[in-house]
C-alpha cells in the first residue's frame, strides 16, 4: 500500500490507537426494566447514527437488592448473553472485598464473557485489587475481558499511575461521591455538585491525577456522574469542562436524558471536523511529509491530533466530510514498522 493510500491510524497512531476506540459515554442501569430499555435505546441510537455511540453497563453494585445478589448476577449474565450481536454490554460487579464478588465474576464472566466489552470493578485501592479481579476472570475462563476500575479514595488516587500501567486495565473512572466522603468532612458537600466538583482543589487534583495516569499509559480516563440528571445545562457544562479542561475522553451517564448531551460535549465542532479532514487529505497527498496550510506548518504531530479529532467525530456519530469517510469504511492495517 502506498503512503497516500495508507490508513491514517496505521501511519500516525501507533500505540495510542487502542485507547481511542471506546465510546465516549458509559451508561449505567441496574433495575431490570431500565437495563432492558437501555439496551433498546443503544440499538435505536446505533441505527440512527450508524454506529454504537455508548456502552451499557449493567450494574450489580448499586442494582442488586441486598440478599439477592446471586439472582441479580444471573439476570445481568442473561441480559448480556441475549443482547443484540453488535451491542456493547458491560457489567459492574461488587468490590473485590464484598462477599458477592467471587460469585458475580463466576456467573457474569463465566456465562457471558464472549458478549462483554468489559467488567467494571468498583472501589479499587491498589494493583493488588486489579490482580485479584484478574485472577477471578481467569478462573471463569474469561481472560479476554478487559477490566475498567473505579478509584474512589485518596489512597486509590495515589496509586493511579501504577494501576493504569497494568495491562488488563483499559479505563479508569473517578468516584466523586465516595472520594468526597472519604475526607471525613474536610471537603464540603458542595464539591459533589456539578459546579463544585470543578472548583475544590482536592477534587480537581484527583481528577487530573487519574487523567494524567491514563494518558501516560494509553488508557481511557472516564469522568464521574452528574447527579442533577434533570438539569441538562449543568450536565452539558460539566461534560464540556471534563473534556476540554481535564483531559477526559469518556463520561458516565445515569439517566437516558444524559446520553445525548454527553455525546455533544465530547464531540468536536463541525468546523474542526472539516478542518481536520481537509488537512489530513492534504497530508496524505504529500505522503505524510510536512505541509503548510494557511501559513501554518503541520507535520505528523499535528496530523495525529487532527486524526484524533476525526476519530472522536466518528465515535460520537457526527457527519464526516467525504474526504474522511473512506478512512472509516476500511480498517487500519496496523502501525507502520
Amino acid at each position: 500500500m502506498s503512503a497516500t493510500g495508507a490508513h491514517p491510524a496505521a501511519v500516525l497512531m501507533g500505540a495510542q490507537a487502542s485507547a481511542m476506540r471506546l465510546p465516549v459515554c458509559d451508561h449505567y442501569s441496574g433495575v431490570e426494566a431500565r437495563m432492558r430499555k437501555s439496551l433498546e435505546l443503544q440499538a435505536a441510537m446505533a441505527a440512527e447514527l450508524g454506529r454504537c455511540v455508548f456502552d451499557v453497563t449493567l450494574d450489580c453494585e448499586d442494582g442488586a437488592p441486598v440478599g439477592r445478589e446471586r439472582e441479580h448476577a444471573a439476570l445481568v449474565a442473561r441480559l448480556a448473553r441475549t443482547a443484540p450481536p453488535d451491542a456493547r454490554v458491560a457489567a459492574r460487579v461488587h468490590a473485590v472485598d464484598h462477599p458477592a464478588f467471587t460469585e458475580d465474576m463466576a456467573t457474569i464472566a463465566g456465562e457471558a464473557a464472549t458478549r462483554l466489552c468489559h467488567i467494571m470493578v468498583p472501589k479499587v485501592e491498589s494493583v493488588d485489587d486489579v490482580l485479584h479481579a484478574e485472577k477471578a476472570l481467569l478462573a471463569a475462563s474469561a481472560g479476554q475481558v478487559p477490566l475498567h476500575v473505579l478509584l474512589e479514595s485518596p489512597a486509590a488516587v495515589q496509586q493511579a499511575f501504577e494501576i493504569a500501567a497494568h495491562p488488563r486495565v483499559q479505563s479508569i473512572s473517578f468516584g466523586l461521591m465516595d472520594f468526597v466522603s472519604a475526607h471525613a468532612g474536610a471537603i464540603p458537600a458542595s464539591a459533589m455538585g456539578s459546579q463544585g466538583q470543578f472548583e475544590h482543589p482536592l477534587v480537581v487534583r484527583a481528577k487530573l491525577e487519574i487523567a494524567a495516569a491514563c494518558h501516560a499509559h494509553g488508557k481511557v480516563p472516564s469522568h464521574c456522574v452528574v447527579t442533577e440528571f434533570n438539569d441538562a445545562d449543568a450536565l452539558r457544562t460539566a461534560a464540556g469542562r471534563a473534556a476540554r479542561q481535564l483531559g477526559y475522553t469518556r463520561m458516565w451517564s445515569i439517566h437516558p436524558a444524559q446520553i445525548r448531551p454527553i455525546l455533544e460535549a465530547f464531540a468536536p465542532a463541525q468546523d474542526e471536523i472539516a478542518q481536520a479532514a481537509q488537512l489530513l487529505s492534504t497530508a496524505a497527498h504529500a505522503d505524510w511529509a510536512p505541509v503548510s496550510v494557511d501559513g501554518v506548518l503541520h507535520d505528523r504531530a499535528s496530523y495525529r491530533y487532527f486524526w484524533q479529532v476525526l476519530e472522536r467525530a466518528h465515535q460520537t456519530g457526527r457527519a464526516l466530510p467525504a474526504a474522511a469517510q473512506a478512512w472509516f469504511a476500511q480498517p487500519a492495517a496496523g502501525p507502520e514498522a
